[in-house]
């Protein structure tokens, strides 16, 4: 598994857009695919679709796959990595940076808040099985910034663990693509 660590503004506000964050991982866990199939997915016109995988290609995010092609016309597209990371502390002797990586994380925000919302809409389509085996849970916790750190790395070796688990499954075996999102963070105002 490949990941790309982001510490380029350019790059952070590249992906920032919510179309083209929709685009690499549609491709991420997709596979390869041209504009109109990706249109077709976001629901935007492949002109669209064209224009902004050309600008995650500049940014390195996304690559031509010109081996899949039945012809000149037909462009495909493939992701460069498997997940991309930042670390948004980082930033904070760049106040360029700072203010993209502040806005690729609102997108990223954006875009599980959505991804959430759209399981609770189809939750009763799913079945049982799927939904009794869905998580969803929050605790405030008081801990310093090194037991956060902690924290976080431990949650991180959950998921690592897991991923050659999902590697062995395949279409039609009873598996499922799921969403597994770890947060913490310090709570702001209380």
């Amino acid at each position: 598994m490949t990941t790309r660590e982001l510490d380029d503004a350019a790059h952070m506000r590249a992906l920032a857009h919510p179309t083209r964050l929709r685009i690499v991982g549609l491709l991420r866990t997709g596979g390869p695919q041209t504009a109109a199939m990706l249109g077709d997915e976001i629901d935007e016109a492949p002109g669209t679709i064209s224009y902004h995988c050309r600008r995650l290609a500049e940014a390195g995010f996304i690559e031509p796959a010109p081996e899949l092609g039945a012809d000149r016309r037909e462009r495909w597209w493939r992701a460069t990595d498997d997940r991309t990371s930042w670390a948004l502390a980082d930033t904070f002797d760049d106040p360029e940076r700072m203010l993209a990586a502040t806005a690729l994380g609102q997108t990223v925000a954006q875009a599980y808040a959505a991804e959430y919302e759209r399981f609770l809409v189809q939750a009763p389509a799913l079945g049982r099985d799927w939904v009794t085996a869905s998580t969803s849970s929050d605790e405030v916790l008081r801990l310093t910034p090194d037991e956060l750190a902690a924290l976080g790395v431990e949650l991180r070796t959950v998921l690592d663990r897991w991923v050659p688990v999902s590697d062995a499954h395949a279409p039609g075996d009873g598996s499922e693509r799921i969403m597994a999102v770890t947060q913490s963070y310090r709570l702001v105002g209380r």
